[in-house]
């Protein structure tokens, strides 16, 4: 398969492919003239990335469940190990962005949003004594 249509069937663009080529999640096998040839197990490989960046994973992260992946005496428990991790972040994101929610939400109440110069939006964003969200 060439890119266009591994990309394609992988749900992956193109150029994403030639970035995870370029620092080696994918190998795929070059032509005589030069161009990319993937095979099932690329097109698996990329598949599985896709899926696991659409869950958030890092980079890093996808590097380690491929590693782990293709290990058969991996244990169960590293890989939830590195699924936990994630799942803690994520939640450490939402509690960021809940707190940010709550502080702009209040800040917008604050604003008349009228004709008046005065805006308690922007006097906070001014404050370096404001709390970060």
């Amino acid at each position: 398969m060439n890119i266009g249509d591994v990309a394609q069937r992988a749900g992956v663009p193109a150029k994403t492919i030639r970035y995870y080529e370029e620092i080696g999640l994918v190998t795929p096998q070059r032509a005589a003239n030069g161009y990319r040839h993937f095979r099932a197990v690329d097109l698996h490989k990329l598949a599985f990335i896709g899926r696991a960046r659409a869950l958030g994973f890092t980079i890093e992260d996808c590097r380690t469940l491929l590693a782990l992946y293709s290990d058969d005496s991996r244990q169960s428990a590293q890989v939830k190990a590195v699924a936990e991790e994630h799942l803690r972040q994520i939640d450490e994101k939402i509690a960021k962005l809940i707190t940010m929610k709550e502080t702009l939400s209040a800040l917008v109440q604050q604003c008349a949003g009228d004709h008046r110069p005065d805006c308690p939006i922007l006097a906070d964003l001014a404050d370096p004594h404001a709390t970060q969200a």
